[in-house]
């Protein structure tokens, strides 16, 4: 109890310094919402809250100072994009119940050589694919067991559980219900009544990116492995059951379904149905009789913490670009930084991966978005490049335990050492930012 005592002080006074500095050069206004956004990032942070909790809080507060009133804030906890993620959760509790990323994991091991470095691949790869339909959390929590299982070598293991946690948070990127700063994306696109890319749309842009990403990961993991050798051999042991089967089916359906729902223009316009509407459709079935897997009670197993998140996230932008701070940080960086828009692009990367070590990826995109948005309205940006790219680079988050939760579970295993991740990480993340600009300007300019 004194540690949440001293952990909300602790944001308390971060929030009033804040207000007073901001107070001396924007407007009061401006200056409550930043003494605002540093109390959510510090409470989100240090743990001194539930998660919960700290996320309702623009609830109370934005119509207290006269930020936003409390339909418009309120309104944010119900954006349409919150469903598809809600839906998603249903799919992900269902796949655990049913023990089927099991059987993913198992028969993508076995592709790979029985060597350090295949298992290196093969965790990186695996970890990735469950990822982009399971929360990153749940992805590196059912793998590290593995990391531990093949290696007795405390380096290796330090490898392979690296490879497990950054293949986790990289994976998320390759769908839109992959990670949360993907669906904030969404949800900023519409309510800025800007066309969102389709489901499939969205993986085609992401997925060479996150290949190459997955390739250098294993590159870079598996130097100096040469000598080492893994402790058992990873062997396909687990028969499939009836209930895997169904559930495969079902979600080879979906997959089609929404393949099939992506338009090519001129040649198809797709099925015009609503992906947000068809994901909460499939997460409803899991609990139909002799269709889904699961009953009513193992709905407390959706983190409804995470979508009060999400809330709070569009709360923010919305308060970012109706207060005008999203505008004055704009003109700022505009001031600093001139109007190249590579160089810009690095800048915000940049900077994004800086302020990823100490804030979550759902606020960091909260926060950047709404800025990034307003420098492409002074016409130094273009649009949907630099949201993409802002999106992506808050999923960087590879140098610190604290960065991700894929990271901290890694950590703990006692297998890493801040040290080891920092090294990696950094390198890695380094790696990222290069590849990001180039996808940028020579793969998604061609969607």
């Amino acid at each position: 109890m004194p540690t949440q005592y001293k952990g909300i002080s602790l944001a308390l006074i971060i929030a009033a310094l804040s207000y007073a500095m901001a107070a001396i050069v924007v407007p009061p206004m401006q200056a409550k919402l930043l003494g605002v956004v540093m109390l959510l990032v510090t409470l989100w942070t240090n743990g001194a809250l539930p998660l919960g909790v700290v996320s309702l809080l623009p609830i109370v507060l934005f119509p207290a100072l006269g930020l936003l009133n409390t339909s418009q804030t309120s309104g944010n906890y119900a954006n349409g994009i919150i469903f598809l993620f809600l839906g998603g959760f249903m799919v992900a509790i269902a796949v655990e119940k049913t023990d089927l990323h099991k059987i993913i994991a198992r028969r993508l091991l076995t592709i790979f050589p029985a060597t350090p470095r295949g298992a290196i691949f093969a965790l990186a790869i695996t970890s990735a694919a469950l990822s982009s339909v399971l929360s990153n959390t749940t992805t590196a929590l059912l793998l590290l067991p593995l990391a531990h299982f093949l290696a007795s070598d405390l380096k290796l293991k330090m490898r392979l559980a690296l490879a497990i946690a950054f293949g986790a948070s990289a994976g998320g990127i390759v769908t839109p219900i992959g990670t949360p700063p993907n669906l904030i994306l969404y949800g900023f696109l519409q309510s800025h009544e800007i066309a969102q890319p389709s489901f499939a749309h969205w993986v085609a842009m992401m997925s060479p990116f996150v290949a190459v990403m997955i390739g250098a990961l294993g590159v870079i993991l598996s130097i100096g492995t040469g000598k080492m050798e893994l402790a058992y051999k990873i062997s396909d042991f687990t028969q499939i059951t009836s209930a895997q089967k169904r559930l495969g089916t079902l979600l080879i359906t979906l997959a089609i379904l929404l393949c099939a729902n992506s338009p090519f223009e001129p040649y198809y316009s797709g099925l015009g149905l609503d992906e947000r509407s068809l994901i909460l459709f499939y997460g409803l079935l899991m609990f139909m009789p002799k269709i889904g897997f699961l009953e009513w009670s193992e709905s407390k197993k959706i983190p409804y913490e995470i979508i009060f998140l999400f809330g709070a996230g569009f709360a923010l932008a919305q308060a970012f670009s109706q207060s005008g701070l999203d505008q004055q940080i704009a003109e700022a960086i505009n001031m600093l930084l001139g109007l190249n828009i590579w160089l810009m692009m690095a800048a915000v990367i940049a900077l994004i991966c800086v302020l990823g070590l100490l804030v979550s990826n759902t606020a960091l995109a909260s926060i950047t978005l709404p800025i990034v948005y307003s420098l492409s309205q002074n016409g130094s940006l273009e649009t949907n490049l630099f949201l993409f790219a802002a999106t992506v680079a808050a999923s960087f988050s590879f140098i610190l335990p604290i960065s991700t939760p894929p990271n901290a579970i890694a950590f703990s295993s006692g297998a890493v050492k801040v040290s080891d991740m920092a090294k990696y990480g950094v390198i890695f993340t380094v790696i990222a930012a290069m590849l990001l600009i180039a996808t940028a300007a020579l793969w998604w300019r061609l969607f």
